[in-house]
């Protein structure tokens, strides 16, 4: 967080201490039982590194001397005559090289002769139990030296004043540096005596976490076991942990060895772990990165937000759990901060009816079926903007008032007018007009003002002021192109269009919904009347995309 950490540098110095008794069987002549007694100097073994070893048990081939013999029997040694044998060839696992003769290795039994250190070693299972069982009674004392070169810091796992006499605990006394080898395997859960068998490899770990703060200075290690080789390793895998070394003399100027083959267990010392000391720069970092966790909480958020607001919990939580109900607040900053926007394709269109308070967006091809009847998805509609009314003409906020009624609002002319019998089915204002397009095409334009019968929208006073005012759409042609001079022809068609574009911000609010907003049949024949074209030919609505 905020220090510098430094790894370890360490120094690994072990001495064990134990004797151990054992009663070896001789045969010379007759059988006898011989007590030996094993020190330090005859069961430990120099090793290179952070290790250490303690031989457990062993087996013993005396009295070996350069010559001529036959091997041990063995499938690949045994032999009837001498052709069953080659001169001067060596198996990797053979004790010699061979003299091409078969000769009588006991008995019956005839093995190829070979020239190597004779007798020749016997093939034979270690003993069980371990001849030094009594090993797990030893002790080891590790002395641990480290050093942290980055902070100028150097320290030992042996304390001042140490209790020579103790024994590591791992709760009763867990910093004591003197360890018995039984409870080494114990802590690791395994069992010295099956082990020290044929041996193993285990690993001692030092773990040295320190804190090297002065206002909290902790530097202590902490020890642990771990099994490091394959106890589960079959026969063929050779398991455990062996090796061979011979103990050399001369009897009657013969050069003679004692061969012993060693099986024991070979301690392995692990030293790691940092040293963490305070760093203004790493300070500094772990605000930064800290800080950057806070962006999560937005994430967070918007998940309960989105979770609280989903239909499923309008439509099924919200009736049976009354306490939720508070939850629905989440909706409003749900649509405060998402806003749904839909891909703009050319099937996209939307229709507003005067007597609805939605729009309808209606996504697919119409094949030949009419706008005015095609199902849709209902779209809230862009709330009004008063700010924006407000900077409308005074005429338009204060239009004259009905000879005695001067507070009432006065309804769309022609509300009680009956549907016209020249107007089209689906036409409901009784304004609409059939339209021009071809056939594949005029079913775009068969939409009406409204979804059921009633006045239609261009009998509204508004509709003339905000729609028809050719003083009003010059004026927003002329802020668009301030020196825009256009013949009547030309002048009509802009301000045509620009009619068109007036009525889709009235009724349709956002931009991106009036881009694809389709003009009542009624409407557009009123604007087309109003500003209109010599030819009398209109080309329809043309998609954006």
């Amino acid at each position: 967080m905020y220090q510098r950490k430094e790894p370890v540098i360490s120094s690994v110095h072990t001495k064990v201490k134990g004797v151990a008794e054992v009663m070896e069987e001789v045969v010379d002549g007759m059988k006898k039982s011989v007590r030996k007694v094993f020190d330090t100097a005859d069961y430990t073994l120099p090793l290179q590194g952070n290790s250490f070893f303690v031989m457990t048990n062993y087996l013993i081939t005396e009295g070996q001397e350069q010559g001529l013999c036959p091997q041990f029997p063995t499938p690949r040694t045994l032999c009837s005559s001498d052709r069953g044998c080659r001169k001067g060839w060596m198996d990797p696992q053979s004790k010699g090289i061979q003299t091409g003769k078969c000769v009588v290795y006991s008995g019956t039994k005839k093995t190829c002769e070979v020239a190597a250190w004779c007798p020749t070693e016997t093939v034979e299972e270690a003993p069980r139990p371990a001849l030094l069982g009594s090993a797990e009674n030893f002790t080891v004392l590790i002395k641990n030296n480290v050093d942290f070169p980055g902070h100028n810091y150097t320290t030992r796992n042996i304390l001042p004043g140490l209790n020579t006499s103790c024994t590591f605990h791992k709760m009763q006394n867990p910093q004591c540096p003197i360890f018995r080898l039984g409870d080494i395997f114990r802590d690791a859960g395994d069992r010295f005596s099956e082990v020290a068998v044929k041996g193993g490899i285990m690993g001692i770990e030092i773990n040295w976490d320190c804190n090297l703060d002065r206002w909290s200075h902790r530097c202590r290690p902490k020890y642990s076991f771990r099994r490091l080789d394959d106890k589960t390793a079959n026969e063929s895998l050779y398991p455990g942990y062996n090796f061979r070394y011979a103990k050399y003399y001369r009897e009657n100027n013969v050069e003679k060895r004692t061969l012993i083959k060693v099986f024991g267990i070979r301690f392995d010392i692990l030293v790691f772990g940092t040293g963490g000391k305070f760093d203004i720069i790493s300070l500094i970092v772990y605000i930064g990165s800290t800080l950057s966790y806070f962006g999560l909480a937005t994430v967070f958020i918007d998940f309960l937000i989105n979770t609280y607001s989903s239909a499923i919990c309008r439509s099924h939580v919200y009736p049976w759990c009354p306490c939720c109900e508070p939850c629905a607040a989440n909706e409003f900053y749900y649509r405060k901060k998402c806003e749904a926007v839909v891909e703009p394709k050319r099937t996209l269109k939307y229709v507003s009816f005067v007597d609805e308070p939605h729009i309808r967006m209606v996504d697919r091809q119409l094949l030949g079926k009419s706008l005015q009847h095609a199902k849709g998805q209902e779209v809230p509609r862009a709330p009004v903007d008063f700010a924006r009314l407000s900077k409308l003409p005074g005429s338009l906020l204060a239009p004259a008032l009905a000879p005695g009624r001067p507070e009432e609002m006065q309804p769309l002319h022609g509300a009680g007018s009956p549907k016209s019998g020249d107007s089209p089915d689906w036409c409901q204002c009784g304004k609409c007009l059939p339209s021009q397009l071809p056939k594949e095409s005029k079913c775009l334009e068969e939409v009406c003002c409204r979804r059921k019968q009633g006045p239609c929208i261009t009998t509204s006073e508004l509709f003339g002021a905000l729609v028809l005012s050719r003083h009003a759409l010059r004026q927003l042609l002329l802020y668009e192109e301030p020196l825009l001079v256009l013949d009547e022809e030309a002048t009509n068609s802009r301000l045509r269009h620009c009619a068109y574009r007036c009525y889709t911000a009235w009724r349709f609010g956002s931009q991106d919904v009036a881009d694809f907003g389709i003009l009542p049949s009624c409407c557009r024949w009123r604007i087309r009347k109003e500003f209109p074209r010599s030819q009398g030919q209109y080309g329809g609505f043309q998609c954006p995309c």
